[in-house]
């Protein structure tokens, strides 16, 4: 299964969110167990970037992380394509509808976010991340 990882699940595991972080973290185990092909778009590797770098003070620590990231998750193109074809998508968040776009234009069985809400015009399967990791019971 390849399965595109919203940037709030990476987030949630790499910052330690509560309540989120357990099963964002049970993802990466099943990313590192190759019990799935998870995937991060690179326009999320820049969101994370941001987003830690706020939580780290710290450019190396950071650019560690997204090293780390890129070793358990392969790291999606985000196209001219999805930018465009998501600005006429019926997903009310712009940054959703690039991340459906994508995960449709490269072929991903599914996307894992907490906001299903928001992918309710997704071509592609959603799933929460307690709904994605059932499917490994």
């Amino acid at each position: 299964m390849r399965a595109l990882i919203d940037t709030c699940i990476v987030i949630d595991a790499l910052q330690n969110r509560s309540p989120f972080a357990n099963d964002a973290r049970a993802i990466f185990y099943a990313a590192a167990d190759n019990r799935f092909d998870g995937y991060v778009t690179a326009k999320s590797t820049a969101d994370i970037y941001y987003l830690m770098h706020k939580y780290t003070h710290s450019d190396k620590e950071t650019r560690d992380v997204l090293r780390r990231l890129g070793s358990l998750f392969e790291f999606l193109d985000t196209s001219a394509a999805d930018c465009i074809n998501a600005i006429d998508s019926n997903i009310r968040h712009y940054e959703d509808a690039i991340m459906s776009e994508s995960a449709e234009r490269s072929g991903m069985d599914c996307i894992v976010t907490r906001s299903t809400a928001d992918y309710l015009f997704s071509k592609v399967a959603v799933y929460t991340p307690q709904g994605f990791l059932a499917m490994f019971d």
